[in-house]
């Protein structure tokens, strides 16, 4: 069976991008999901003499083996200052000094979202931009505002719902072609 790697950009216990991760995760039906968090990988602030005195983070190591063995990749991530969340950009950075690109070609449906009317729209601009150059295969991407009133206990509300399904059987699509 294919296998996903579903994850939030941010390290909050409390992400509410987390637990659209979580509701995503429970719409796959024909993928090995495996959902982490990412401040169970955390690393020090990534500088080029850190990396030559100490080398790559053993977390680092770590995660990057499971961005190896899977052949997709789930990322929801909040918006921070209209950017990346630092924890999410400084993975990304340590990751990047391994060898071969990030996400190695493969399919990665993006989403974002947040309490706020724009939903993440900020950082899924940033970063639809990006992730292509650190080797995605952008699904995408996918944007809940107004997480409260447009997420109810268990899955987003109409129109946003019907999106999203229609992004989660695209990024099956291509992770099963893959």
């Amino acid at each position: 069976m294919k296998k996903v790697l579903a994850f939030s950009g941010s390290l909050s216990d409390a992400s509410i991008n987390h637990k659209l991760v979580e509701y995503t995760h429970s719409q796959i039906e024909d993928l090995d999901v495996n959902v982490i968090r990412l401040s169970s990988y955390e690393a020090p602030l990534y500088a080029m003499e850190r990396e030559k005195n100490g080398g790559i983070p053993k977390p680092i190591q770590e995660l990057r083996k499971l961005f190896d063995e899977v052949d997709g990749f789930m990322i929801s991530t909040p918006e921070y200052n209209g950017s990346v969340p630092a924890g999410f950009k400084n993975t990304i950075d340590w990751i990047s000094r391994m060898e071969g690109k990030i996400f190695q070609d493969k399919p990665v449906l993006l989403m974002a979202t947040s309490p706020g009317g724009r939903g993440g729209k900020s950082v899924l601009d940033h970063l639809s931009a990006a992730i292509p150059f650190w080797g995605a295969n952008l699904i995408g991407p996918f944007s809940l505002p107004k997480f409260n009133e447009n997420f109810s206990g268990s899955m987003p509300s109409e129109p946003f719902h019907s999106e999203l399904k229609s992004l989660i059987n695209e990024f099956e699509q291509a992770v099963l072609s893959s």
